[in-house]
């Protein structure tokens, strides 16, 4: 018998992006329910610590391709998160293509949670982008593979407070590695994205004494800050504006070849994944004296959160590992300092070290 040749293909396939990486992704499942009309992609990037765990988000993706690059990506950032913050998962993502304000439904979660189930405990699922505690509860009536339900069903509730605290935290080692002193009080702190992060995280620092500018497209946003916070400064744009910290707490990339050369900031620091639109745009803050805390040291908190929820951990045993964030940035600042490298190719260093050595056990 012989096999019939395939055709070249001209562009690569699901399968090559799948495979393009250092770390390739162990898992990825495309999940279709025809009932519901569900269309989502779980990707689980590293099992080699533990489970992988990472938030389901919901977004009207251009189209499959735009779905699954999103999932891939940040379920790699979520591996090296989880690495960082010296937990006992890997990383993991799912999305739902769709308008949250449409397609979401008890059904449809339901059809997801079976899906999630179908993964055997690999994947351990939470809110993200489109999707609240009250979702998670719907999935956790069909799984128990689910973070962030509600505190009413046992659940740790929403996650924006820890998040906040988190980066709260390194951005209080990245001041004191710029500035000498980890006080942030007097110090001018641009956060760009009121919601349940930027939002917290404008409470946080207002509490520290230090002075905000903020701007979000959302505003009713905008005006729930105004009302709790009138002395904080709404702005057009805080990327470039005269702050000593910039903190990106919306969606991600908004540091790309333009605008890293506006910001006037001397350090980065926030909750928003994928910060950086191209890595090497970290040689360029650098080049310029800027400390950018990389995205998934600084915005641990919320994984932390998911992964004492899933162990069964007090709040305050949580509150504690978050507040360690300060020692998890402040080791990445030193050990990019010692090493005479930035410090997202420290930080990946260090969390290679902790994937390597549970892969060679």
């Amino acid at each position: 018998m012989t096999s019939e040749a395939l055709p070249p293909t001209a562009t690569p396939g699901v399968f090559d992006n799948v495979e393009h990486a250092d770390f390739p992704h162990q898992r990825v499942a495309f999940c279709y329910d025809r009932r519901t009309g569900l269309r989502a992609i779980i990707a689980i990037h590293s099992l080699a610590l533990g489970p992988a765990i990472g938030g389901c988000r919901i977004r009207p993706y251009a189209d499959e391709n735009a779905a699954l690059a999103d999932a891939l990506r940040l379920s790699r950032s979520m591996t090296y998160k989880a690495a960082s913050a010296g937990l006992d998962h890997g990383g993991g993502k799912a999305v739902i293509i769709g308008d949250p304000a449409n397609v979401k439904s008890r059904e449809l979660f339901e059809a997801f949670g079976r899906f999630v189930e179908e993964q055997g405990g690999r994947y351990i699922t939470a809110c993200d982008v489109g999707t609240v505690c009250d979702d998670m509860d719907i999935i956790g009536g069909v799984t128990r593979h689910v973070a962030f339900r509600s505190t009413a069903v046992g659940g740790s509730g929403d996650s924006g407070l820890n998040t906040a605290l988190g980066v709260l935290q390194a951005m209080r080692a990245g001041a004191e590695a710029q500035w000498g002193t980890a006080e942030l009080t007097g110090r001018t702190v641009g956060v760009e994205g009121l919601g349940k992060v930027g939002y917290n995280l404008v409470s946080l620092l207002h509490a520290e004494g230090a002075q905000v500018v903020a701007t979000d497209v959302s505003a009713a946003a905008i005006e729930r800050t105004r009302t709790e916070f009138p002395e904080v400064r709404i702005a057009e744009s805080v990327l470039d504006a005269p702050v000593d910290i910039y903190a990106p707490c919306a969606l991600g990339g908004t540091i790309d070849t333009t605008t890293v050369e506006r910001i006037t900031a001397r350090l980065v620091c926030g909750g928003a994944n994928n910060q950086l639109a191209d890595p090497a745009l970290e040689n360029t803050l650098a080049g310029r004296g800027i400390l950018w805390v990389p995205d998934y040291v600084a915005n641990a908190g919320g994984l932390i959160q998911a992964a004492g929820e899933v162990a069964g951990w007090t709040a305050d045993a949580t509150r504690k590992d978050v507040e360690a964030i300060f020692d998890t940035a402040k080791r990445v600042i030193d050990f990019a300092r010692d090493s005479g490298v930035t410090t997202g190719v420290a930080s990946r260093q260090l969390a290679d070290q902790r994937i390597r050595a549970a892969e060679s056990d």
